[in-house]
């Protein structure tokens, strides 16, 4: 081999990957990508890509969430999750990419960027057998379980939700992000005694039928005092 294919074969790149959720039609909901070039073509897979030479990993990020699911910097609450480099990762070559977690509210459909097969949204349910590129069923599990556990001890369920919303549309996310039921009297006691979880907007959602429900909107703060616990623990 000569030393500039040595040369190439040892350089190790840098890239992104973004696990976009968000809940549609009540179910947590992972944003993936249809691969239309080698590696695994046909595939699905977690939006990514390489680092530009220049660029700060979170502008990269919010660049492939712009360019491979049409969403921009706004829409979403953004988050390093963790780096995932082992050898052998992508056939390409060494490749270490830096994991991002990106949560929003009510996500729209995505428009099919120009290297990409096919982009929607999957539901976590849905995603049983289904095998993803790489090792990006190893990167959701690891963004799945930060944003169940932040869910625990931050405010972070409110990126889920509009601007005003009720604590069952509240206990809602909790449930679906966290795969279990809740008791509604112990989850509202817990939620508006936590402060600065919750604003009191002191009016009331539209009627549906039964008791109306009060409205509120996310607090200023970013821990949850005490915090709200998974069944269990």
């Amino acid at each position: 081999m000569s030393s500039s294919s040595e040369s190439r074969a040892s350089e190790i790149h840098v890239a992104v990957d973004l696990v976009v959720l968000t809940l549609r039609d009540g179910a947590l909901s992972v944003l993936l990508i249809q691969r239309e070039d080698e590696p695994h073509r046909g595939a699905w897979a977690l939006p990514g890509g390489f680092i530009e030479h220049g660029e700060e990993l979170e502008g990269a990020a919010y660049r492939v969430l712009s360019d491979e699911a049409s969403l921009g910097s706004g829409a979403v609450h953004l988050e390093q999750v963790r780096t995932f480099g082992t050898p052998g990762r992508d056939p390409r070559g060494h490749v270490v990419s830096v994991a991002f977690m990106a949560l929003g509210a009510d996500l729209p459909d995505p428009l099919r960027g120009e290297d990409v097969a096919d982009a929607r949204w999957w539901s976590l349910a849905d995603l049983d057998g289904i095998t993803l590129a790489f090792d990006h069923a190893t990167v959701l599990e690891a963004a799945i379980e930060r944003a169940r556990s932040k869910l625990e001890y931050t405010t972070l369920a409110v990126t889920f939700l509009p601007d005003e919303f009720t604590i069952s549309q509240l206990r809602g996310v909790y449930e679906s992000v966290w795969g279990c039921s809740l008791d509604a009297g112990n989850f509202h006691r817990k939620a508006t005694r936590s402060e600065g979880f919750l604003v009191d907007l002191e009016r009331h959602a539209a009627p549906t039928g039964g008791r109306p429900a009060r409205l509120y909107r996310a607090g200023p703060g970013t821990s949850l005092v005490p915090p709200l616990l998974r069944a269990g623990e």
